[in-house]
């Protein structure tokens, strides 16, 4: 009888395992579906009111759009991190898996279904089995949007070999090759002033995919590191000084490429009225969300810091488990820190969704 009632301690022991892995588990998967929900729907309801139509397939796009950016994010944010993580004083070696080639695999998979639909002339993720006979893949290489594609392909084809190399740091480069490209496709030549678009496109995306990759490792190894909490607060400090500055420039470039393709005398009226309008500002929305939560992450990373520092009230006899971390612990800035990527991972969805909406009328 003794072994089939449990003890109540053993009872919330189990718990207190069980339960951070579901709900973390769970969390992935409903930010999955929101992402994927969002370029799939986001469209109809974006365009709905407007008097706007959109390309058939442009869900299909914005999906794809979505992963490339993703797949850019979270190899550049592992190398950010990693960078960061150097030479701090008493860091441990363990790290979070590398999730790097997977996210490569997924980026190459998106690459390759824009040069699909590139080289049908139409989206190939509608009505497929009518384009897949009717696709011209060598025709790809007498365009410039089929060039820019074949070459993002072969970018993550050779980044996702760089990282399974002895030298992973080198995918650095073809990843740096993606966004050029992405920032050339953003802006034919036929646009006024095209390279000055693509150079704010360049940074824009550079520095959104530092901060919302370079969170989401910093996270993964503060959870980690939860038994070495000095390192794991310095660690998130060093990101969050840098963090402050890719918001600038995040918010710089933003408003810059915004005013170019909405004039200051019509933007308001754009943002109510057009779909793009209306995707732009639930992302400038979601970005100051991310902001303020990142205040918040810093200001209780601050005070838990100074605590420690001052020699704060000593721990209680039954500690929490190290999942659950108290107020007098830097880790304290883990639950801002996780909604801001959160609000960060649908802000990149909603970029993907930007890229496929038509362009409001100048």
């Amino acid at each position: 009888m003794t072994l089939l009632r449990p003890t109540a301690e053993a009872a919330c022991a189990g718990r207190a395992v069980r339960r951070p892995g579901t709900g973390r588990a769970l969390t992935v998967l409903a930010l999955l579906a929101v992402g994927a929900l969002i370029p799939l729907l986001g469209p109809a309801a974006a365009l709905h009111g407007t008097g706007e139509t959109a390309a058939p397939g442009t869900a299909g796009v914005a999906l794809l759009r979505t992963a490339l950016f993703a797949a850019l994010a979270v190899p550049l944010g592992e190398l950010f991190v990693e960078r960061l993580a150097r030479g701090l004083p008493g860091a441990p070696a363990d790290r979070p898996r590398d999730w790097t080639p997977y996210a490569l695999g997924v980026g190459f998979l998106a690459a390759l279904g824009l040069a699909l639909e590139v080289a049908s002339g139409s989206p190939v993720t509608h009505h497929v089995t009518h384009h897949l006979t009717g696709m011209d893949v060598g025709g790809l290489r007498r365009t410039r949007d089929g060039l820019l594609a074949l070459f993002e392909v072969n970018a993550f084809l050779v980044a996702g070999l760089c990282a399974l190399s002895r030298r992973p740091g080198t995918r650095l480069w073809p990843l740096a090759a993606v966004i050029v490209a992405e920032a050339l496709r953003a802006h034919p030549p036929a646009e006024y002033f095209a390279p000055a678009g693509s150079l704010l496109t360049l940074v824009h995306l550079t520095c959104a995919a530092l901060w919302t990759g370079g969170l989401l490792h910093a996270l993964r190894v503060l959870r980690r590191w939860r038994s070495a909490g000095t390192a794991g607060a310095a660690l998130l400090g060093r990101y969050a000084r840098v963090a402050a500055a890719l918001f600038a420039a995040v918010t710089a470039t933003g408003v810059c490429s915004t005013l170019r393709r909405m004039p200051s005398g019509t933007l308001l009226d754009h943002l109510a009225t057009t779909a793009y309008g209306r995707a732009l500002l639930a992302k400038v929305l979601l970005v100051a969300a991310a902001a303020l939560l990142a205040l918040a992450a810093r200001g209780r990373l601050r005070r838990a810091t100074g605590a420690a520092e001052r020699g704060g009230p000593a721990a209680p006899d039954t500690a929490p488990p190290p999942d659950l971390p108290t107020a007098r612990t830097p880790l304290t800035a883990y639950a801002p820190a996780r909604a801001e990527i959160a609000a960060l991972g649908v802000a990149v969805a909603l970029s993907g969704l930007l890229t496929a909406l038509p362009l409001p009328a100048r």
